[in-house]
């Protein structure tokens, strides 16, 4: 098996509410490996949230190892993990989380800004981006004149553009009604295939867990495998 794009041991995490003490994760053990779909099912408050967060590089564990393409992200300071999340991850949320006061072509763009990547060369991906997304046409509108598939199609382009080696993915489809949700989720299945980037999805829809070549499900803190069925 080839070396994994993001890997964790024995990953534990309590959170404090006055004297009680919650553990969410107790002892989660991972390995995703390049081009691989591993879609986390689970009950709400279950901790999926919480995991994928921690993938990300966006909490901290209160014990345990994370790596993302090998690099252990303990042992870096926060400007070493932002580079690797800029260039490494690419996350997607069930709200798109894009800058109002800002274009689809500019939000897309923004992450290849951050890298410092010349404007004319990060307008040009993200340009080619929101074309594969179906949004050449509303390169110029605002997150407010986006219908929500639209905006959550400008969120996959985002997430994207900077050809991350995985995708971390929460509830991207959870917003949607039936009919754009598929057709959002469809959207991210191609072009993540067409990337060979792996992807975590956070989802409470079997329907589309089932897509997934690896199936798991959250139980008292624990990661266990669960059997794929056949799609209604």
């Amino acid at each position: 098996m080839s070396n994994p794009v993001i890997s964790c041991r024995n990953l534990f995490k309590q959170f404090h509410q006055g004297e009680l003490e919650v553990s969410v994760l107790k002892g989660v053990n991972l390995d995703l490996v390049k081009g691989e779909m591993l879609a986390i099912v689970g009950a709400s408050g279950s901790g999926k949230s919480t995991l994928l967060h921690l993938l990300g590089g966006l909490d901290k564990p209160s014990s345990g190892e994370i790596k993302i393409l090998d690099q252990d992200i303990a042992v870096i300071d926060e400007e070493q993990k932002c580079q690797l999340r800029n260039h490494s991850l690419g996350f997607i949320y069930q709200f798109h989380h894009l800058l109002p006061e800002f274009s689809a072509l500019e939000n897309v763009a923004m992450p290849l800004l951050i890298r410092r990547l010349p404007k004319g060369e990060a307008y040009d991906r993200a340009t080619e981006i929101l074309q594969q997304v179906g949004l050449s046409h509303r390169l110029t509108h605002t997150p407010s004149e986006l219908s929500g598939g639209e905006r959550q199609r400008a969120a996959v382009a985002r997430a994207l553009v900077t050809q991350p080696a995985c995708i971390l993915a929460d509830e991207p489809t959870g917003n949607l009604d039936r009919h754009t949700a598929e057709s959002v989720f469809e959207l991210m299945l191609t072009l993540n295939q067409k990337a060979n980037a792996s992807l975590v999805i956070v989802t409470h829809d079997m329907q589309l867990a089932n897509r997934a070549e690896q199936v798991k499900q959250l139980v008292d803190g624990v990661l266990c495998d669960v059997p794929k069925t056949k799609n209604q």
